[in-house]
């Protein structure tokens, strides 16, 4: 939960000032302006955590968009973090935001910093976005990482995909931009980033895939690596939208109240079975389904020995969440410890 939220506004300093004609920033411009054209064109808050990427979004965003409030979280997890906070709300101000806020959390240490940190600062991002769409500062190498990530793990074509332009309410404007864009930007603006220690922190797998791994690709693969990964991303989220409509359409026919009716789903494909599945345990409060978990409910459909029921991620407290067959029907059950 965020504490205090230190504030600033345009009447407290100088005007805003008038960006440069300069190619990198220019292009960070255009990706905010084409994003911003294709989702309504309306007031928007930004995430500002003083590095390269997010400066030069937040100083694109005012410039395109009518009023951007910069969101910028203090994890508290570095020695002067509230001084960067601080000067990084100063500076979106003196970019021309309405307003800058300063979100002060608490990690917890539930599955890793890393995962603790995010968690924190999507919270209260979330709680203090005040009904605007949030863009975050995600750049083709970012996507380019998480689409690595995904490969490495086998965590299915959902994971390849990437990240999406738009996932309510976090807009990533820039994943068609190159981060060494967003750096060129600020030399152009005149403003020197932030430099987070963790991202150069090898003890982040993250920071060896972009250090170590992306570097290495390009040598052995003649460059445009990144890019070549974006395609991919793009590519899979598009033949996935298709498979998750027809998901939808099959699970709608498959409904039987809250349950869902096995003689409909046998003899559809697996993977379209999978996904029809997935929604419906989404529908019924799972949260974090994995793989295996989401296979094994598939066994109850397409593999069916009498077996028993499927605890599945997402039960409260005190419970699981187990889907079991009866009666030629799949349903989803708290059962309490």
């Amino acid at each position: 939960m965020d504490r205090a939220r230190p504030r600033l506004s345009r009447s407290d300093q100088a005007q805003p000032v008038l960006l440069p004609e300069e190619p990198a920033i220019l292009g960070v411009r255009h990706a905010v302006r084409s994003w911003s054209a294709d989702h309504g064109g309306g007031p928007v808050a930004v995430a500002l955590s003083g590095g390269a990427d997010s400066l030069a979004l937040t100083a694109a965003a005012v410039a395109e968009v009518p009023d951007v409030l910069a969101l910028v979280v203090d994890h508290g997890l570095q020695q002067g973090s509230a001084a960067v906070a601080a000067a990084a709300a100063a500076q979106a101000v003196a970019f021309g935001c309405s307003d800058a806020v300063v979100l002060t959390v608490d990690v917890g240490h539930c599955g890793g910093m890393e995962a603790a940190a995010r968690r924190a600062r999507y919270d209260a991002l979330g709680d203090a976005r005040a009904g605007r769409p949030v863009l975050v500062a995600h750049t083709l190498d970012d996507q380019a990482e998480t689409v690595l990530l995904g490969l490495g793990r086998g965590s299915g074509p959902r994971s390849i995909a990437g990240m999406q332009a738009w996932d309510d309410p976090w807009g990533r404007p820039l994943l068609g931009v190159r981060r060494s864009v967003t750096r060129q930007a600020c030399r152009e603006l005149g403003v020197v980033p932030f430099e987070d220690p963790h991202n150069t922190d090898a003890a982040f797998t993250r920071v060896r895939l972009r250090h170590e791994v992306l570097p290495l690709l390009d040598d052995v693969l003649g460059g445009a690596v990144a890019e070549a990964l974006g395609r991919t991303a793009a590519q899979i989220r598009e033949d996935a939208q298709v498979l998750d409509d027809l998901a939808a359409e099959l699970l709608d026919l498959a409904r039987d109240g809250d349950a869902v009716l096995v003689t409909m789903l046998t003899e559809r494909p697996a993977a379209l079975r999978r996904r029809a599945l997935r929604l419906w345990l989404l529908e019924r409060g799972a949260k974090g389904l994995s793989d295996k978990q989401l296979r094994l409910v598939d066994d109850l459909v397409g593999a069916w020995r009498g077996q028993g029921g499927v605890a599945v991620s997402g039960a409260p407290t005190g419970a699981r969440l187990v889907v079991g067959r009866r009666h030629g029907r799949l349903n989803a059950e708290l059962e309490w410890n």
